[in-house]
Order: C-alpha cells, then sequence, then structure tokens
C-alpha cells in the first residue's frame, strides 16, 4: 500500500465533492460523470470527497472507479460514515428523490454510531469505492441522529481507527454549527468539513466553529460556498434556492449587496465566493460541485483568480464578512 502524503501540510485548496455524479439533483450516465470527474482532474483538482449517502453508495462507485485509472499518491480521498446502506424492504421501483438523488431506493440508510457500525462503514465504502487507503474520514450529520451518542461514541471509533492507521486524518461534516463546534471541542479531530455555514453571504460558524478549530489546532473544509447556486452566478436570481426552501428577504438584500460590490472591482461573484472562505487561517480546502465538465473548469478558473485585497476591505467595511478576513 502506497505510503500517505502529508495532509497536514499539503492539503488541496479545490476539492470537488462527488455528491452530483451520485445523481443529486438528476440522472447522470456513467459516460456524463466520468466525464465530470475527468474535467475535476484535468482542471488540476486532486481532492474529492464522497459519502454512502450521495446516490445510496453510487457516488462513491463511480468515483472509485475514476481514480482507480490515477496514481494513488496524487490525490486525497474522503468519504463519511454514520450511515449503512441496507435492502430496502419497502421498495415499489420507486427513485430516492425524496432524498433528492435519482437512483432506485432498493436501498435505505440506517443511522449507526457504534463503534462496530464505524468500522463497518469504513470497510463498505472501501469495497464501493475499490480504494483501500481513504485519507480522510468524516462522521456526516452528527446532528441529524444523536449529537450526544456522536461525541461518546462515532468520534472515539474515529480516534481508534486513526491510531490503528486505518483512516489517517478523521473528522465531522455537519450544517449546524453548534455540532460542528461542539464535535471539535470534544473530540480530538484533524479536520471538519463546514457545510454551508462559512460563506461569503453568510458566516454563522465564524462565532464558535472558527475559534474551536483555532483553539484545537483542528482545520477546516470549507463546502456548500455557494449556498445551494445563489452565489454561482455573477447575477443573483431572487428564485434562487436557499437550502431547502426559499431565500428569505434580508438574505436577498444581503446578496445584492455583495454582487454590487463584487462588480465594483471587476471580481465574479462566483470567484470570491470560491476564495472567500480561504482567506480565514483554518480553512485548508474549498470543495465545489459541479455536474457538468464546464463547471468543473470554471470553478478552477475562479480559485485560481487573483483577486484585489480592496474587494474584502470594503465587503468588511459594509458588514458584509468578518472584519478579521481584511486584514488577514
Amino acid at each position: 500500500m502506497s505510503s500517505s502524503p502529508d495532509l497536514r501540510t499539503g492539503f488541496p485548496r479545490l476539492g470537488y465533492g462527488a455528491a452530483n455524479v451520485g445523481n443529486l439533483f438528476r440522472e447522470l450516465s456513467d459516460d456524463e460523470s466520468w466525464a465530470v470527474l475527468d474535467a475535476a482532474w484535468e482542471s488540476g483538482i486532486r481532492y474529492f470527497d464522497t459519502a454512502p449517502h450521495y446516490g445510496l453508495g453510487l457516488s462513491e462507485r463511480r468515483l472509485g472507479a475514476f481514480l482507480q485509472t490515477k496514481p494513488r499518491d496524487e490525490y486525497v480521498l474522503s468519504t463519511k460514515v454514520g450511515r449503512l446502506l441496507r435492502p430496502n424492504p419497502d421498495h415499489d421501483g420507486g427513485l430516492d428523490t425524496a432524498n433528492d438523488f435519482h437512483v432506485p431506493a432498493d436501498l435505505r440508510r440506517v443511522w449507526d454510531f457504534s463503534e462496530a457500525g464505524v468500522r463497518t462503514s469504513l470497510e463498505e465504502s472501501r469495497e464501493r469505492l475499490g480504494i483501500e487507503r481513504i485519507d480522510l474520514v468524516y462522521l456526516h450529520d452528527p446532528e441529524r441522529h444523536d449529537l450526544e451518542l456522536a461525541l461518546a461514541e462515532a468520534l472515539p471509533a474515529l480516534e481508534q481507527l486513526r491510531d490503528e492507521g486505518q483512516a489517517p486524518m478523521i473528522g465531522i461534516g455537519s450544517m449546524v454549527s453548534d455540532a460542528l463546534a461542539a464535535a471539535v471541542r470534544g473530540a480530538d479531530l484533524d479536520l471538519i468539513m463546514v457545510a454551508g455555514r462559512y460563506t461569503l453571504l453568510e458566516q454563522p460558524a465564524a462565532a464558535d466553529v472558527l475559534p474551536a478549530c483555532r483553539e484545537t489546532g483542528t482545520g477546516i473544509v470549507a463546502a456548500s460556498v455557494f449556498n445551494s447556486g445563489l452565489l454561482a452566478s455573477s447575477v443573483p436570481r431572487r428564485d434562487g434556492r436557499y437550502e431547502y426552501g426559499q431565500l428569505p428577504d434580508a438574505l436577498w438584500e444581503r446578496l445584492v449587496r455583495i454582487a454590487a460590490v463584487c462588480d465594483d472591482h471587476d471580481v465574479p461573484l462566483p470567484a470570491a465566493a470560491i476564495q472567500f472562505p480561504l482567506q480565514a487561517a483554518e480553512v485548508r480546502s474549498v470543495v465545489v460541485g459541479g455536474s457538468r465538465p464546464a463547471q468543473l473548469q470554471q470553478n478552477a478558473d475562479y480559485a485560481a483568480l487573483e483577486i484585489p485585497e480592496a474587494l474584502w476591505q470594503n465587503l468588511a467595511a459594509e458588514g458584509l464578512i468578518p472584519a478579521s478576513v481584511a486584514t488577514i
């Protein structure tokens, strides 16, 4: 087995979140998914994140098949534990659209935060991926099941797996700041995935999660940085989707102000959205999705675009981002 890269010092700054190749929101063929992953690779992306949850294992299978064609030491791979996939006795031939995945609902997700469940989840992910070494393992959405149980059983199980060399780095992934901060203070984690809670549009994680990471030396991977697509184009749309519902008026007004500042500096809004989290010392990487090859190349270009410091200063002066960002 190949030696693990030093992820603490060399973690890729841009990653691909592979939910889309698990047929998130719409069906992709195997060839279409391969083209998306190939575009990510050709654009220089070397961090890939997946989970059993994404397409009931389809994302892991497709991503694994692709990455098996690449040198193992040239990329970083993460997946998640906490949900086991088991046969669905109620399957009637329908799709898993209740979870936004266009795949047959012949499997069901079973929460399991026990040590045995965590170990089983990791082993089954390895089998689906066809890749033995998984660099980073997150506990997925612990607050949706039982945060206390996560702190008492699942995270210690991950720590044990790390001690055994089964998972070089461990963490949690969540959209809830309270859960993220509690996990950072309650366990010895390497990286956490902060989904949608530290973005150009809103930064609730700045109040508790970032300080906790600063105190413990825990790194951050920022995900959902486009806030469900609101920041994915330079001209925002009022009817854009915000997480699981409509965009509140207050956030729309904030988005319009942010877009105006970006326009004043001739900086595309999506470029600012990708690069904003990386202004914080605690953030090691930004993960973006995408279901079309052109999106992946565009995101890589946005990540590499030179952004003037004056943009961050102006956004901070208007109270749209933390003042500390403009002083780093």
